[in-house]
């Protein structure tokens, strides 16, 4: 596992294509569609020089995966990083060949250790760390939780990185399976703001994520796709069996098989 004082090497190209052959239909058996709001997609989008961290809530035990997922739609050609427990990813090794570093947050020297290794990589070109503050799972309308002082920390030390919020959403409407939601807050750049001192940017920050998940609960609220680009189209009807008997049914009298329950995300 890479320490602080050795680089983290970008994910090798071919594992992360591989990763994503698998990712994709994975993703598609488990959610009815990941879409992200279209009018909050970044336009123009960032230089693909200037590094970039996505913060996010924490919603659930999807999120390292749809945030990879995202990341290729979203943020490609950047390199994906993303920092995660340490004794998770002895657990779990094959995230570090996908950008996934080990961080021990709970002490001095492992706080010091994440701004070390996150500022290092911030320094490679065509970089993106996703990272989600909050520390723990919360559910995506709980606006109380106080973000980690870490995020403030690396946006106050970065000369030119851009901060891009991302609130998450995961909801069931008319399907079977769950809708994953996502919509972008405004980016901060770091080169606009070097006056902010760290307290400022942990104001600015939280605020920038809390006004992205209000806006994206208000519009799972309305239970309409409309507002939203689908990224991913996954699974629809209820089952093998279920689906099998309606088949039969449709045929018998005549009439179209329809597998899904309504019209979104159609």
């Amino acid at each position: 596992m890479n320490t602080a004082d050795d680089p983290v090497p970008p994910p090798a190209t071919w594992f992360l294509n591989g990763f994503h052959r698998f990712l994709r239909p994975y993703l598609g058996r488990h959610f009815h569609t990941v879409a992200i709001e279209r009018a909050s997609r970044l336009d123009p989008p960032i230089p693909e020089q200037t590094p970039v961290i996505v913060y996010a809530n924490h919603p659930s035990w999807w999120d390292p995966l749809i945030a990879h997922y995202l990341h290729r739609q979203l943020f490609s050609p950047r390199h994906f990083f993303a920092p995660i427990d340490a004794e998770a990813l002895q657990q779990y090794r094959v995230f570090e060949k996908l950008g996934f570093y080990g961080v021990q947050l709970s002490s001095q020297s492992g706080a010091a250790a994440f701004l070390k290794t996150s500022l290092s990589i911030l320094d490679q070109p065509n970089s993106a760390i996703w990272i989600t503050p909050e520390g723990r799972f919360v559910d995506s309308r709980d606006l109380s939780a106080t973000l980690m002082p870490g995020l403030a920390h690396l946006c106050h030390r970065s000369q030119n990185v851009v901060a891009v919020p991302i609130a998450l959403e995961y909801t069931f409407w008319d399907e079977r399976l769950p809708v994953c939601l996502a919509s972008l807050g405004t980016p901060i750049a770091a080169s606009e703001h070097s006056q902010w001192d760290k307290p400022q940017w942990a104001t600015e920050l939280t605020a920038g994520l809390r006004s992205a998940q209000s806006q994206l609960s208000r519009l799972a609220i309305e239970r309409s796709s409309e507002p939203f680009d689908n990224l991913l189209r996954g699974s629809t009807g209820s089952g093998w069996f279920y689906d099998s008997c309606r088949r039969i049914k449709s045929f018998a009298t005549g009439g179209a098989f329809k597998a899904n329950h309504g019209d979104q995300f159609q």
